[in-house]
């Protein structure tokens, strides 16, 4: 209660800079990836991004086959189940899923099976290894486009391969969206992932915008960012999407 009695106040003398109602990319389903521990703990989260002006939630559990499993089946019946408490709890906010798909072999097969879990207009949100890039990536993103997925790189700025803005512009040719993390523009991921999300933002390069908030420190970080001029700034430079999901 105490986090949500500190919204209210920040609301009382300030309005978050953002310019949309809708958040993409977050793990509020609960026990199922290294998001929320609890129903309890998901509800929470949600109950602060609707005192924050949110009013439509595309939650996105991780696909990434060795360490979180998740089908479609079964993010589908978690979600009901938080849909079901926040409308017994008279909680007026829309919840919808999809996910966030780990570029491997398992998400290749899903692909060419067109078993994937689009969000708005059959768009797939998928993240890479942090560190090295795979050497099927480009493949991977014609598969997606051949079968009408419309590929969203979670994230960009924080894979460390990714540098330089030629780098980003090849895959933006190639057809990919780029969905940027708030919380990246204000350095919770440190400098240089900081550095790299607003040269996006100056490029106007920027699709989505998500919260990807896994848990209460993420939230703590997040209320601090949607207060701040690097998030307005994003919004004056570049045509966000969220809306039309």
């Amino acid at each position: 209660m105490l986090m949500i009695s500190r919204i209210k106040n920040f609301l009382l003398n300030n309005r978050p800079k953002l310019s949309t109602e809708v958040d993409l990319h977050s793990h509020f389903i609960p026990e199922i990836d290294d998001g929320c521990r609890s129903v309890e703990e998901s509800i929470h989260l949600i109950l602060q991004m609707k005192k924050l002006g949110y009013k439509k939630l595309v939650t996105t559990p991780h696909i990434m086959s060795h360490r979180y499993p998740n089908t479609i089946d079964i993010i589908k019946k978690s979600l009901f189940e938080i849909r079901s408490i926040l409308k017994v709890k008279n909680i007026d906010i829309e919840i919808n899923a999809s996910a966030e798909y780990y570029f491997d072999e398992h998400f290749i097969k899903l692909i060419k099976e067109e078993k994937l879990f689009p969000f708005g207009q059959n768009y797939i949100l998928f993240e890479l290894p942090y560190t090295t890039r795979p050497n099927d990536l480009e493949s991977g993103i014609r598969n997606l486009l051949e079968k009408c997925y419309k590929p969203v790189l979670a994230h960009p700025e924080r894979y460390r391969f990714l540098n330089k803005v030629s780098e980003y512009r090849t895959l933006k040719k190639l057809g990919v969206y780029f969905q940027v993390n708030i919380n990246s523009l204000t350095g919770y991921y440190g400098k240089e992932v900081q550095k790299k999300a607003l040269m996006l933002s100056q490029k106007s390069m920027i699709d989505f915008v998500g919260s990807d908030i896994h848990h209460q420190k993420h939230m703590d970080h997040f209320i601090d960012s949607v207060f701040s001029n690097h998030v307005e700034t994003l919004f004056s430079n570049n045509k966000i999407l969220n809306d039309t999901i």
